[in-house]
């Protein structure tokens, strides 16, 4: 019969990767670096497999994501378990989590408050198209995600849509689309942007402009300052249904080119060995996806 894998070191790698430095997993586990690194590197001979990659942030391997999943699900496992024995001694009961910028700003937050008291998140932002990666690596237990392809040991569910439209400031609109959002005026009238990796502004340059353009681009990081930058007249953008609306004092915006809508589906993601922390969120998280989404 096989060793089982000893629970320091499952507890040293999870460190490692949710702190992101030896150093920082030292300060979590009260030992020094040197005995993080130990335990990894035991771990690493007892299963014949390089675990993580020694960088800063460390990050796990494909083969570390798996004992990773597993360490983090045994530690919420215990950490639900001392809970309901009412040993309130570890505080509230931490849910990684991942999620899109723009649910992050619009709908999500919402969600976690009603989850109800006890817990606390590590909400990891990353694109709709790359939280799915947060989840297969371990980091998160759960995340918000374009791909209706579970996860190897996840389930998945459709949340909703986010619906898109091309939208500007009347000015910038008057100035730059005053024949229309033809393909020349889309060559050369700037875009906002907040994400490098965000495809929704060239998906729409595509279908409606039929060639390659490259117009300007503006990158303002955070999705509501790139709503700002798109009241202000920086640029256009692809501005979610969900913050078009104008608050006091802000400037409306214009939808130049009504036709063009861009549906983006998003489904819930998270482990199959779930929890009771872990299904709160979820029920949480879909009634509001459910009032929020199309």
């Amino acid at each position: 019969m096989s060793e089982p894998i000893d629970q320091g070191q499952l507890q040293a790698l999870l460190a490692a990767v949710t702190e992101g430095t030896f150093d920082a997993a030292a300060q979590t586990l009260h030992v020094t670096p040197s005995a993080v690194s130990q335990r990894i590197k035991a771990l690493e001979t007892r299963v014949g497999r390089v675990l993580v990659t020694r960088s800063k942030p460390v990050a796990p391997t494909p083969s570390g994501a798996v004992l990773l999943r597993t360490a983090r699900q045994m530690q919420a496992i215990a950490d639900e378990a001392v809970a309901e024995l009412g040993d309130d001694s570890g505080g509230p009961l931490n849910v990684p989590l991942a999620v899109n910028a723009d649910s992050l700003a619009t709908w999500f937050v919402p969600a976690l408050a009603a989850a109800g008291p006890g817990l606390t998140f590590d909400v990891r932002r990353a694109d709709q198209t790359r939280t799915a990666e947060l989840l297969r690596d371990g980091t998160v237990m759960a995340a918000v995600t374009a791909s209706a392809q579970a996860v190897s040991g996840c389930t998945a569910r459709r949340l909703g849509r986010m619906r898109y439209r091309p939208r500007a400031s009347a000015a910038f609109v008057a100035r730059w689309f005053g024949d229309g959002a033809t393909a020349n005026a889309l060559s050369v009238a700037p875009i906002v942007l907040f994400d490098r990796e965000d495809p929704l502004q060239d998906q729409y340059l595509r279908r409606r402009a039929r060639r390659r353009v490259s117009p300007p681009r503006c990158f303002v990081p955070g999705s509501g300052a790139f709503v700002q930058a798109v009241r202000r007249g920086l640029g256009w953008g692809m501005v979610p249904d969900l913050q078009a609306e104008a608050g006091p004092g802000e400037a409306a915006l214009v939808e130049f080119d009504p036709d063009a809508i861009i549906d983006v589906p998003l489904y819930w993601q998270q482990w199959r060995r779930s929890s009771a922390a872990l299904e709160r969120v979820t029920g949480a998280v879909r009634a509001q996806a459910e009032a929020a989404l199309r």
